[in-house]
């Protein structure tokens, strides 16, 4: 496993496990694989439902709970200074963990611009010791700006949508420059179309390795933290075993060159969800 240290000085897992639409009930199954595999990093949220069965993976694991790395996040319809809060000792309930790593604004939600007090209270929450750090999510630059202003603490990352056809090239500069770390989601575009890019299969055949994996070293070499979700044993560990090989620059540049700007999500000015 590589690990990053983020602007605080904690270090973290830079391959992750997702478990976006797994339901509760398959998540405790899904994360026990994951965690035997070697994830140690698991990113939940409390819109997706399964906060309950992550947390009965992690109960039921002999990894020391310093060991694990563990994300969630508030929805928007729990923005503000004191709804997130309460969000937040909900969420501690339903994992049954006495903190998270990581806690995130989910989405900007700039329709209703409570992200600025929503983060305040993020700080809060770890002035108080109860996170080990706070971050957001699919924040653009002039969002993470207005952070920067109005707010003291810096956001470890900004997970948003990126992958070779969304490489997200000006926001991962801006954030680099302050020192935020960019963390993908849905790094392999969904399972979408990316996975039979015949430039990215060339790469693959090259190396022995499959598309996914290039994809996933690509975000690594590139200061990424990724965090690929699936449900399927052989590709949890498919896309674990990324660590043995290494893409050349030509390879690397070959890779940015996909960028179309294509996401498969809303764009976040747009996303405004209750």
């Amino acid at each position: 496993m590589n690990f990053v240290t983020l602007n605080n000085g904690l270090k973290m897992p830079q391959l992750g496990f997702g478990v976006w639409q797994v339901s509760d009930e398959q998540a405790a199954a899904t994360v026990t694989t994951a965690l035997n595999m070697g994830y140690r990093s698991i990113d939940t949220a409390m819109i997706y439902k399964n906060e309950r069965g992550v947390g009965e993976a992690i109960k039921n694991s002999s990894i020391p709970r310093e060991e694990l790395f563990i994300t969630t996040k508030v929805w928007n319809s729990d923005q503000g200074f004191e709804t997130t809060l309460k969000a937040y000792e909900e969420s501690l309930e339903r994992l049954g963990l006495e903190y998270v790593d990581l806690y995130l604004i989910h989405w900007p939600t700039p329709e209703f611009d409570q992200y600025v007090d929503t983060y305040k209270a993020l700080e809060q929450l770890y002035r108080q010791g109860k996170v080990k750090a706070i971050g957001v999510c699919n924040f653009e630059i002039e969002h993470l700006e207005r952070i920067l202003k109005d707010c003291e603490v810096v956001p470890v990352l900004n997970q948003i949508e990126c992958h070779p056809y969304l490489s997200q090239k000006e926001l991962k500069e801006f954030c680099a420059k302050h020192d935020i770390f960019i963390e993908a989601w849905s790094p392999l575009e969904k399972g979408g179309s990316v996975l039979q890019d015949e430039v990215i299969k060339g790469i693959a055949s090259t190396h022995n390795k499959t598309t996914a994996q290039v994809i996933l070293r690509w975000h690594l070499q590139n200061n990424t933290i990724a965090i690929p979700k699936s449900v399927t044993p052989s590709r949890i560990e498919e896309n674990f075993n990324v660590f043995d090989f290494e893409l050349t620059t030509s390879e690397m540049e070959e890779i940015e060159g996909l960028n179309v700007n294509r996401r498969r999500g809303k764009h976040p000015n747009e996303m405004n969800i209750r």
